[in-house]
C-alpha cells in the first residue's frame, strides 16, 4: 500500500507554505513532495537544499540534471528517470539523446563526463572513492567545492530514488522506464 500524499488544496501551515515555495522552484507540486509533506521537516529540507544547489551552487542545470539522470538509472527509479529526463530536456537544455547518453554516464562535454565519472564511481561505490580517482577528478578540471556538490546532487538524487520507491509514487511526468 502506498504512502498518503498531502493534497496542496487541502495543506495548512507549514506544509501549505512548502507547497508554495515547491511550487515556486519546481514550477508543480509532484507527487513525490506530496508525499514528503507527511514530514514538513523533510520537505523542507528538500527544498531549502534543492534551492541552496540551484541558486548558489557551482554546478549548471544541464549538469544537475545529468547527475540525477545517472542515479536514477542506476537505481532503477522510474519515478526520477520520468522526473528528470523531462526536466532536462523541457527546462535544462539537454537533448533527448544526451539525455539517454546520461543515464549511462556518459557526455560529449569532457567537464559533463568528468562529473558523471565521479558520481557514478560515488553512486555505485556507496560514496566511496580512491585518492586517485579524486586526483583524477581534479585534473579534469573538477573543484574541491564542485566535487562536494556532486556528493549532494547524488545523495540528494539517492533519497528521492529510495523515497519514490519506498512509498509507490505514482508517476506524474511523462513516463520514462529504466529498462528503456
Amino acid at each position: 500500500m502506498p504512502l498518503h500524499t498531502v493534497e496542496p488544496e487541502t495543506a495548512t501551515g507549514e506544509a501549505a507554505a512548502l507547497f508554495t515555495a515547491t511550487h515556486q522552484a519546481l514550477g508543480v507540486v509532484p507527487n513525490l513532495a506530496r508525499v514528503m509533506a507527511n514530514s514538513p521537516a523533510v520537505l523542507k529540507g528538500y527544498v531549502g537544499v534543492l534551492t541552496a544547489l540551484g541558486s548558489e551552487g557551482a554546478l549548471p542545470a544541464d549538469v544537475r540534471e545529468r547527475i540525477a539522470l545517472l542515479v536514477a538509472q542506476e537505481n532503477a527509479s522510474d519515478y526520477c528517470l520520468s522526473v528528470h529526463a523531462f526536466r532536462g530536456t523541457r527546462t535544462a537544455g539537454l537533448s533527448a539523446a544526451e539525455a539517454t547518453r546520461a543515464r549511462r554516464g556518459e557526455s560529449d562535454d569532457p567537464w559533463a563526463a568528468a562529473v558523471l565519472d565521479l558520481a557514478a564511481l560515488l553512486v555505485r561505490g556507496r560514496g566511496t572513492v580512491t585518492d586517485e580517482r579524486l586526483a583524477a577528478a581534479r585534473l579534469a578540471g573538477l573543484s574541491d567545492g564542485q566535487i562536494v556538490e556532486i556528493v549532494a546532487h547524488v545523495a540528494l538524487n539517492v533519497f528521492t530514488n529510495y523515497l519514490a520507491a519506498a512509498a509507490r509514487v505514482d508517476i506524474d511526468w511523462p513516463l520514462v522506464r529504466h529498462t528503456d
